[in-house]
């Protein structure tokens, strides 16, 4: 679990009963000087063992889930800003990110780092939302049928991704 202000917390759920063990948990000194994850709109995926998430200011980091230690950070993924996120879907060996800037990203995520292998400006961000940073598109992406589907505050689409 991950939480702006509270940091991270990672459960190991009981499989015979309804319980849980505490693992470990992490915060910061403060939502803007952090050691883990503190997510607010994303959710973070979690590969093996090591969690790849966005922190509360745009951080694109990974963590080893089993202590919740911070691996690696990457400052170009998303804008640094808070609040800044991106939203992550997995397809094989690579993650298809929506950031908030209207760019779908394509790249591999590992303990060594990110990996960006291509990047795409789909929408434009909405000014309304947050207009001193120039607007943000903060809804989830779907994809089907090798498509994705985006949307801003005043436009949907969609985008074929199939390689011709």
């Amino acid at each position: 679990m991950t939480s702006f202000y509270d940091g991270s917390l990672m459960l190991k759920l009981a499989t015979d009963k309804p319980a849980a063990e505490r693992l470990w948990a992490r915060r910061g000194r403060s939502e803007m000087d952090t050691d883990a994850l503190h997510s607010i709109i994303s959710t973070p995926v979690f590969d093996g063992d090591f969690i790849y998430g966005v922190d509360s200011y745009g951080e694109l980091r990974c963590l080893d889930a089993n202590t919740g230690d911070r691996i690696w950070e990457n400052l170009t993924a998303t804008p640094k800003a808070r609040w800044s996120t991106i939203h992550f879907v997995r397809h094989q060996d690579r993650y298809w990110m929506l950031n908030e800037r209207g760019e779908l990203l394509i790249g591999k995520l590992s303990p060594k780092g990110f990996e960006e292998i291509s990047r795409a400006k789909l929408l434009e961000p909405t000014k309304d939302q947050l207009p001193q940073r120039n607007g943000v598109c903060w809804s989830h992406p779907a994809y089907a049928n090798r498509r994705v589907y985006a949307r801003n505050d005043q436009e949907i689409l969609c985008v074929d991704l199939a390689q011709k």
